[in-house]
């Protein structure tokens, strides 16, 4: 299983041609955190890229943490957030992937070096 991180996406909302190709090119449709969609709807500056936003992502399936994965986001954002400067949203993220055994697709690696359990898929594309 693959979950997107908000990155992805927003390069696929700019039109990115490599970020496009990559996920066209996904041997199954990958899921999405619900804090990824929040995110994408936080970064919306009208009601049209709101409406754009949802379009995107309706076909892809939603997940969101259970409380064990809450649990784990909140020893790890504990644990990581001052001295990795790990991210409330990042943690959460990152709980849904372990909880789930997936791997998360992020251009943002950097967002995920304090885990050891999570298998996380640096992207780098070509222009």
């Amino acid at each position: 299983m693959y979950l997107l991180d908000t990155d992805i996406l927003i390069d696929i909302q700019r039109g990115h041609t490599p970020a496009i190709a990559w996920f066209a090119s996904l041997p199954e449709v990958p899921s999405i955190p619900g804090f990824v969609v929040m995110e994408l709807i936080q970064n919306a500056q009208n009601t049209q890229r709101v409406r754009n936003t949802l379009k995107l992502v309706a076909p892809l399936p939603v997940i969101w943490p259970t409380e064990t994965n809450c649990g784990l986001a909140l020893l790890n954002f504990t644990s990581y957030h001052l001295s990795d400067n790990l991210g409330l949203l990042d943690a959460l993220i990152a709980a849904c992937a372990v909880g789930r055994g997936a791997t998360l697709c992020t251009f943002n690696i950097k967002h995920y070096n304090y885990s050891t359990t999570l298998y996380a898929l640096k992207l780098e594309l070509k222009n």
